[in-house]
This record gives C-alpha cells, sequence and structure tokens, in this order.
C-alpha cells in the first residue's frame, strides 16, 4: 500500500490534540462516536489506496485531451469519482434531511487527507463539487437547492467555481462578465473566464458552474458583483437533462502539476443564449462565493500539507532503506555502508520535512475544529469566537502549508538524490503537484495583505486575543513539563517579538501610513505562520508527553520523542529566523519599494 498518511499520527491528533471525541457532545453529532469516526476514517484511505493513488502517475503522464468537441480523461478517473460518490462522502457534512452523515468538519477534513495524499488532481473534482453544492445550499433559493444539490450530492453532476478572467486574475472587482435580465427570470451570461479546474470533462452527466458576473448596470467593484449557477445542459426541476447550454470549453490549459485536473478557459454566451439563475440578491456575489473561496483556502492548505506528508513518508521510507556512505568517524573503506538515514543532514531534511509536513495537517483539523465550533458549540458566544479566530487564521491556513508544503517536496527530492528527480519515484511528481498551491485560492501575496491590512483588526482585534489566549494555555500546560521548558522559554521570546512587530505595524496602519506598513506583508505572513506552527508543535509535545510518557510500549516512546524532537527542531531552526524578520518589518525596510521598474 502506498505511504498515504501516519495513521498513529493522524489518530493523535484528532483524539488527542483536538478532541474530536468531545464532538459528540455537542447537539449536531451525538447519533457518532469514535466508533463511526474511525470506520469512516478507514473507508476512506481503502478508496483513495484502491481507486485514487495507482493512477495518480499515470493521470499525470496523461492529461486530459480536447478533439476539438469533446474531453476525454483516463477511465480510471471516472471509476474513482464513481466509489467516492457512492460512499456518501460528497454530501458527508450535511444534515440527516438533506441526506448527508451530519459529519464534523474535523473528521471529514481527516477524510479528505487521505484522498489529497493519495492523488490530488482526481481528489480535485469531488472537493470542488462539494464546495459548489454547499454554496447552493447555503445561499440558493427553494427550487435551485432542489433541482441542483441533489444530483450534485449523488455524483451526477459536478462543480466548479469560475472567477478568474484572461485580464483580470486576483482583483475580481474589475471583472467584467455581464449578466442580462431575460423575460422569464433567469440571466444571460456572456464573458469569459480561464483557469477553471473541472470546467468540462467526461466524468458526469452535467457540471454545474458557479459564475461571478455583473448585472448590466450594476456598479464598478466589487459591490456590483452577483453569483450565478449557469449549468452545462439545461436542467429541469426533477433534475433532467435538456439541450446543451451556450457553455463552450475554448481550450485546455497544460499545468506543471496538478495534471489530471481539466484545467479550462470557457467562453460563456458566444450564441447569446447562455442561461443563468442569479443566486440570492445580486451584489451579493461576493460575499457568497466567499462560502466556497474560504472552505477551497482550508481545502488547499489540506492539499499542500498532505502532498508534503505524502513526499516526507516516501523520502523517509528511502532514506531507511538506501545504503549509502559511512560516518566520518569510519575510516576503513571495506566497513558496511550506513542507510542514509544515518546521515546528519538526512536527518535534518526529514526533520525538517516532518515539521512541515505534520505542523500543516495539525493547521488544517485546527481549522476544521474551528469550523465545528462555529457551527455547533454550546452557546453563542463561544460559536462566534471561533468564527472570529477561523477568519483570522484562514490566511495562514491557506498560506503556511502552500508555501513549505513544496519545499519539503523539494527536501524530498534532495534525500533521493538523482533517484529523486526521476519518474520511477513520487517525490518529482509531488513537487510538481504541489508548486500550484502558493497560486491556488489568493496568491501568498494576497493572503498577506489580508492578514495584515484587515483580519488583524477585526473585530477591535478580538481573534489575536483568541489566539493568544490559546497560545498561552498550551505554554502553561508545556512549562510543567522538564524537558519542555526550554523550548517554551525559546517560544516565548520569539513570540514576544511577533507580538511587539504586529503592535508597531498596527500603529502605522492607525497613522495611515498604509503603504508602508504594507509594504512586507509577505514577511509578516510567514512569521506570523511560523508564531502558529511553532504553538502547535508545542502543543502536539504536550499531548505526547501527557499521553504516551508512562507507556511501556516502544512505538509509543518512538512517536513520543519524534514529536518532542520535531518541535525542538521548528523551534531551535525555524523560528529562530523570526527575529531578522522582525527586524525587516519594523524599520519598515523599504528595499523592495523603492526598486524602480527601469532598474531590473
Amino acid at each position: 500500500m502506498a505511504h498515504l498518511m501516519n495513521n498513529k499520527d493522524l489518530e493523535f491528533l484528532l483524539y488527542q490534540v483536538f478532541d474530536a471525541q468531545q464532538l459528540t457532545s455537542l447537539s449536531q453529532y451525538q447519533d457518532h462516536d469514535r466508533t463511526t469516526f474511525d470506520e469512516l476514517l478507514k473507508t476512506s484511505e481503502r478508496i483513495a489506496a484502491t481507486y485514487f493513488e495507482p493512477h495518480n502517475a499515470k493521470a499525470d503522464a496523461n492529461e486530459p485531451q480536447f478533439n476539438g468537441k469533446e474531453v476525454s480523461t483516463i477511465p480510471e478517473v471516472k471509476d474513482a469519482w464513481q466509489h467516492f460518490a457512492n460512499s456518501g462522502l460528497l454530501s458527508a457534512r450535511h444534515r440527516y434531511d438533506d441526506g448527508g452523515m451530519q459529519l464534523p468538519a474535523l473528521i471529514n477534513t481527516a477524510a479528505n487527507a487521505y484522498f489529497m495524499s493519495a492523488n490530488p488532481s482526481t481528489a480535485g473534482y469531488p472537493f470542488l463539487t462539494s464546495a459548489a453544492a454547499n454554496v447552493i445550499h447555503a445561499f440558493g433559493s427553494d427550487e435551485q437547492k432542489a433541482t441542483f444539490v441533489p444530483p450534485m450530492f449523488s455524483g451526477r453532476f459536478a462543480g466548479t467555481m469560475a472567477l478568474t478572467e484572461p485580464d483580470v486574475g486576483s482583483s475580481l472587482g474589475d471583472l467584467t462578465t455581464k449578466a442580462i435580465p431575460a423575460d422569464d427570470g433567469s440571466f444571460r451570461i456572456k464573458g469569459q473566464k480561464m483557469y477553471i479546474s473541472g470546467g468540462d470533462q467526461d466524468i458526469t452527466e452535467n457540471i454545474v458552474h458557479l459564475v461571478l458576473a455583473r448585472v448590466e448596470g450594476a456598479p464598478k467593484g466589487v459591490k456590483g458583483i452577483s453569483l450565478f449557477i449557469v449549468p452545462k445542459f439545461i436542467t429541469a426541476a426533477d433534475g433532467t437533462l435538456g439541450e446543451r447550454n451556450d457553455v463552450q470549453l475554448a481550450g485546455l490549459l497544460h499545468k506543471m502539476g496538478y495534471r489530471g485536473t481539466t484545467s479550462t478557459v470557457l467562453s460563456f454566451g458566444e450564441q447569446d443564449s447562455c442561461v443563468g439563475y442569479l443566486i440570492g440578491e445580486a451584489g451579493s456575489g461576493l460575499k457568497y462565493m466567499f462560502k466556497m473561496m474560504n472552505e477551497a483556502r482550508i481545502g488547499v492548505g489540506l492539499g499542500a500539507a498532505m502532498i508534503g506528508y505524502r513526499g516526507y513518508l516516501e523520502s523517509l521510507d528511502y532514506a531507511r532503506n538506501r545504503p549509502q556512505g559511512r560516518s566520518p568517524a569510519e575510516k576503513d573503506p571495506l566497513s558496511k555502508p550506513l542507510n542514509i538515514i544515518e546521515h546528519t543532514d538526512v536527518k535534518r531534511m526529514l526533520l525538517a520535512q516532518k515539521c512541515y509536513a505534520e505542523g500543516s495537517l495539525a493547521l488544517c483539523l485546527l481549522a476544521s475544529r474551528l469550523v465545528d465550533e462555529q457551527e455547533a458549540a454550546a452557546t453563542a458566544e463561544e460559536r462566534e469566537d471561533s468564527g472570529i479566530l477561523l477568519d483570522l487564521l484562514t490566511p495562514v491556513v491557506k498560506s503556511f502549508p502552500s508555501f513549505y508544503g513544496p519545499r519539503a517536496n523539494d527536501l524530498a527530492i534532495q534525500v533521493l538524490g538523482g533517484a529523486g528527480y526521476t519518474r520511477e519515484y513520487p517525490v518529482e511528481q509531488c513537487y510538481r503537484d504541489n508548486r500550484l498551491n502558493p497560486i491556488h485560492e489568493g496568491t501568498h501575496g494576497i493572503q498577506s495583505l489580508d492578514l495584515l491590512g484587515r483580519k488583524l483588526w477585526q473585530h477591535n482585534g478580538k481573534g489575536l486575543k483568541l489566539l493568544m489566549a490559546r497560545i498561552h494555555a498550551t505554554l502553561a500546560s508545556a512549562n510543567n513539563k522538564e524537558r519542555l521548558q526550554p523550548l517554551v522559554n525559546d517560544y516565548q521570546g520569539y513570540l514576544k517579538t511577533v507580538q511587539e512587530t504586529t503592535l508597531m505595524l498596527g500603529g502605522a496602519l492607525q497613522n495611515g501610513k498604509i503603504s508602508e506598513a504594507l509594504a512586507n506583508s509577505a514577511v509578516y505572513l510567514d512569521m506570523m505562520g511560523k508564531a502558529v506552527i511553532g504553538w502547535l508543535w508545542l502543543e502536539m509535545a504536550d499531548k505526547a508527553h501527557d499521553t504516551f510518557a508512562s507507556s511501556t510500549s516502544a512505538e509509543d516512546q518512538a512517536f513520543m520523542q519524534g514529536k518532542l524532537q520535531a518541535a525542538q527542531y521548528f523551534i531551535r531552526w525555524d523560528m529562530a529566523e523570526i527575529p531578522a524578520r522582525a527586524r525587516l518589518l519594523q524599520s519598515f525596510d523599504a528595499t523592495c519599494a523603492d526598486m524602480h521598474n527601469d532598474w531590473f
């Protein structure tokens, strides 16, 4: 079986770090228990290993094709889709009344992790579909929900998110796609979208595009944007298909990674007959779409974490079994070569991968736990606080894994040496797949502007206060363990630097120095990401000590020691970069801002 995930690590994160068991005390999840959670995870692992992973390399080597009329994918993709759909995972998060499993987001994310590790390209189709169906379910009319959601949950229809235009990337306020009112209450959509994942395929009967467009006469900017359902085939109320809608595939895009997922350029309304249905109120499209985008940002973070995790496990296995070289102190040329995992620099590369992959997975599970608290916590105050904290952390959840996941994959290639960049091993594909994630769902720079320019200061800075309260609770607990005390002291010093820098930048923003304060926002995002991941590593070390310190099992002891050593590595090696980052930020260094176009 492929190396998809360390199941002991996932079990530890779910039940010791994030207390999944406690969720069953909430009314929304009271029908579940650990047995149902574990059975779903076993099923997910089996489907991922049996139907997704085996064609990961094949789908990469045999990209979807377009003959001018139809798109074709390799048959294994449709087979995997069908098994995913038959499992009920497309609607797992929804209530029983809506055909779902009423599953906590925490468990759903853990289940999805297997698929992202096994085959991120094929996994993209069901995850986009679930997210699109969730938007229609949350904001669509009763008729729209009845028409589109059941066939999307059953796997008959797929879904997409159509935002980007050829001349409009992340600046959605400038989009030009038009929506012209028709006499029957529908709209005629006209425009072009690109980089639309899953925009055409031969896997499902129909595709439901969620399209951002501007109703004729609506104001410029984001306030004039509306959201529309635009099906590939006109769909009757009972779900039966009518004529082909005026949505044309202009071409497929060919990417360095995620090659098994179609990436498309779509033309809407070439014949002036593209039918679209308004979701909710006109002008609220971006607000509705952000439900899907924020869900997708956690999904991008998870994908980046798991591709990094897959590469880590592959390189770990290789290092344990590849004999090469000897200890620098060994002078006998006839002595037995060491497996390369015994070389200190290989240990360094594996430790870094472990920190980035396992830390990123913990971060994504934290975000999912906050989703559960936001939706189902016992009190209104708890629900509100969890939502505020989730909002603050979302840029970090998207960006840290998508920045450090590819770094982990880069190190995995290095561990394998010359074998690492051959296609006989999966790590080179992992790197290519993962390199797309820093761009997906808002680039690293855009996430940094969102965090420093907006998220930190919302609700009078309450999100940061809530985060600090959780961090200080971990520090207090970890400080009771002798081995963790030096790490707690180191972390507190770095945290103080982050807090001082945040206050200084906040003061500059308040005093109108917006450009100066935001000029190096990407550096701040990296610093904040390290502070959050460092906290999570201390939390994992603390919980591992609580759980396994008294165990007589060699496996438990090795697991605990691994967590403690990784926490030590991250705090001593990665967080040690924080003071240098802080100096740049606190001095409002203008090296980049002052560079002139013609100086390049």
